[in-house]
């Protein structure tokens, strides 16, 4: 999988969405690169002579490395009836020129043999007709460097089993044929028809405002110099917080007062909520920390996010559920627009809850609840042998065969689950999952459920269960589900999860579910939300993005854009 030389550069993020060109902040490599756009010619069918399909066999023998394109290399030029690409007479076209400033040499052995070979044909093309043997070259390497340009740039640049990095949500496979007529029908401005989340753009904008602040964001942390700020207090260190939350976009009429009014207050309550803190309007620990946190590692926290959504659905089901694991939340979607939301709880960090996507198919009312056996032998076990009632307290039965049996046909002092016994916890308010539980059947026993512990939704992290996903609303999930159900009203409903037996329903349709994992968004107001990386996988995947030697502490790019972000 590793891919830790692989340039996640300003080429892959800017450079399609601007018609004049990056510049030189935005696109590094495009320095790098032959700027031949302006001197070729505009796109016309060059039909001097047409490929002919052993053409396409002879360079892909020659140049293996673009062998897994072979498919999509061939079906185009099939689709154009063998007609080059990428000259417009006998001249390099300006799509040519597009296409060389997403090369970076760096990338790869053969994109810097690539660009130099261009260079060497522009040339060559000004002066003397270039041999058919160096143009079919020619032809053939730029429509393969697009595929592999594609794959990286929509597809991700992590190549190997995405398990290894616990994301067990299938990768999509992505056609880039539309993106790639377009290119070469003279198209510079692809933004609108790239194959990506509508999240990618969201955060690629992000990414270039974030570039842009570098400089003015500042390298000193800021220290308050004092232990507890209140409203109406007056320190200095209060101005550069003003400042800074205005850079972020946080206050927009900011002053150089440096007292904590009512206009800093709402900026710190703005940040803060773009955080998931508690909206205190007050610079704790928790804000200051963020606040400080550099703007280094925030781009790389953008570029770890723009990966994922590489490898996700470009298109989503127009009605989901999406759970967002660092953000503790549920989001319903609703024919393409978020319909609302609600706080959960997820796995501890100790057992995590997983990253998958299912549909949800059933929903069980009163539900029982068969204690797994990690559960038995870290929490059951040791309290039955300090209270044999332990299992009568909690209204839970031994059962065998579906049958209750006595507590003492085990030995707890060396039972661990298993041997044809079980421990069920029956239905009611103390159940461990609440009053409804709702089903997506998948190999990791994972679902979303009530909870009798309510107190568990105040905290602003919410990493606490056993991998399941908890409910702050589960009554109004189950009533938005079944809403098109007549049988199943919200009466219905009520009534069926406060009853002393479980009824499981089967749901149709099921309802597609995604647990993902975010840690950088914008959400439906525009705004820019940052997460912890609560479960330490955006420092696996930095790890596989990035030279090693700089992902430990300063979290700085191996890119050629790294200077951007190693000075601050």
């Amino acid at each position: 999988m590793h891919c830790r030389h692989l340039l996640l550069c300003a080429s892959s993020i800017i450079v399609l969405a601007s018609c004049n060109g990056p510049s030189p902040k935005e696109h590094t490599v495009a320095q790098q690169a032959v700027e031949i756009n302006a001197a070729f010619e505009t796109p016309k069918p060059y039909a001097a002579r047409l490929l002919d399909t052993l053409d396409i066999h002879r360079f892909l023998a020659e140049n293996p490395e673009f062998a897994k394109d072979s498919t999509q290399i061939r079906d185009f030029y099939s689709s154009r009836g063998n007609q080059f690409a990428w000259f417009a007479n006998d001249t390099l076209s300006s799509a040519a020129g597009t296409m060389m400033n997403l090369l970076d040499p760096s990338d790869s052995a053969s994109a810097g043999t690539w660009q130099k070979l261009l260079s060497e044909v522009r040339v060559g093309s000004d002066s003397v007709p270039l041999p058919d043997s160096l143009r079919l070259k020619v032809e053939l390497g730029l429509t393969a460097q697009f595929f592999h340009f594609a794959e990286k740039e929509y597809g991700g640049h992590v190549q190997g089993d995405l398990r290894e990095l616990d994301w067990y949500i299938p990768r999509r496979k992505k056609n880039y044929s539309m993106l790639l007529d377009s290119l070469v029908a003279g198209r510079t401005d692809l933004s609108p028809i790239e194959p990506v989340h509508p999240q990618y753009r969201l955060l690629k904008a992000e990414l270039k405002r974030y570039y842009a602040l570098q400089e003015l964001f500042g390298r000193d942390p800021i220290v308050l110099g004092k232990e507890k700020v209140v409203f109406g207090d007056s320190l200095p260190a209060l101005r550069a917080i003003r400042k800074r939350l205005s850079l972020l976009g946080d206050l927009s009429d900011p002053d150089s007062s440096a007292a904590l009014d009512s206009t800093l207050y709402k900026g710190i309550q703005h940040f803060q909520e773009r955080m998931g803190f508690s909206t205190t309007g007050l610079p704790g620990t928790a804000t200051m920390a963020a606040l400080n946190t550099p703007l280094k590692d925030r781009i790389q926290t953008l570029l770890v996010n723009m990966e994922r959504l590489r490898w996700v659905n470009p298109t989503p089901p127009k009605d989901h559920l999406l759970v967002n694991i660092p953000e503790y939340r549920l989001h319903v979607f609703e024919d393409g627009k978020e319909a609302w939301s609600m706080s959960v709880v997820v796995g501890a960090t100790a057992t995590h809850t997983v990253i998958f996507s299912g549909e949800l198919s059933m929903i069980a009312f009163a539900p029982t609840w068969t204690v797994p056996s990690s559960i038995i032998r870290s929490e059951i076990g040791p309290a039955m042998r300090k209270n044999s009632n332990y299992l009568a307290r909690h209204d839970m039965d031994l059962v065998r065969g579906g049958q209750v049996v006595p507590t003492s046909s085990v030995n707890w002092a060396t039972w661990q689950g298993g041997g044809g016994y079980a421990v069920r916890q029956r239905p009611g308010k103390s159940n461990s999952l609440g009053l409804v539980k709702f089903l997506f059947p998948n190999e990791y026993s994972i679902y979303f459920h009530d909870t009798p512990a309510k107190s568990r939704f105040l905290a602003d992290k919410r990493a606490f269960s056993h991998g399941c996903i908890r409910l702050s609303e589960p009554k109004r999930l189950a009533d938005y589900l079944l809403r098109n159900d007549s049988t199943w009203t919200p009466e219905a409903i009520g009534k069926a999860m406060n009853s002393p037996k479980e009824k499981v329903i089967n749901l149709r349709p099921p309802m597609p579910v995604t647990i993902g994992y975010f840690t950088a968004w914008v959400d439906t107001d525009g705004r820019l939300n940052f997460r912890d990386d609560v479960y330490g996988h955006d420092a696996r995947l930095a790890r596989e993005l990035f030279a090693p030697e700089t992902v430990p502490t300063a979290g700085t790019m191996a890119t050629a854009d790294s200077s951007k972000v190693a000075s601050n």
